[in-house]
């Protein structure tokens, strides 16, 4: 069985599919998530990141735009910003330990992005906590 971990990685990846202009990936997502043995109730989990996140995706982004330091949504990496997309979601609409999302965030993004991407991670994040 998977683990809410593997499923938030597969969201990253349909996330990032989607940052690059695959926005027809959403007809897809089951068929993906299958694909990657996410099943039961992690793939209702996946879903529902998933989901939510494309939904609400223009508040996300300008949350933020609100604490990159002079810099612009484009000059983030596209793992970057959907590790980020995705735990500022869970932070803004899910009912979970904000510690967790955070810790989450930085773990994925220790093994999905560039070296300074779990500080970069942690700093944004915890502006959107705080503000």
């Amino acid at each position: 069985m998977a683990t809410r971990t593997q499923a938030r990685e597969s969201v990253i990846g349909l996330l990032y599919a989607y940052d690059l202009g695959n926005e027809g990936i959403v007809k897809f997502v089951d068929e993906i998530l299958e694909e990657k043995k996410i099943r039961n109730q992690q793939k209702e989990f996946a879903l529902k990141l998933f989901n939510g996140t494309v939904t609400n995706i223009e508040k996300i982004d300008n949350e933020i735009v609100t604490h990159l330091n002079q810099r612009t949504l484009d000059d983030l990496g596209s793992v970057e910003k959907s590790i980020l997309r995705l735990a500022i979601y869970e932070i803004l609409f899910e009912d979970l330990p904000k510690a967790i999302i955070i810790n989450e965030a930085i773990e994925l993004s220790k093994r999905l992005a560039s070296d300074g991407a779990p500080k970069f991670v942690n700093g944004l994040l915890d502006k959107v906590i705080k503000a």
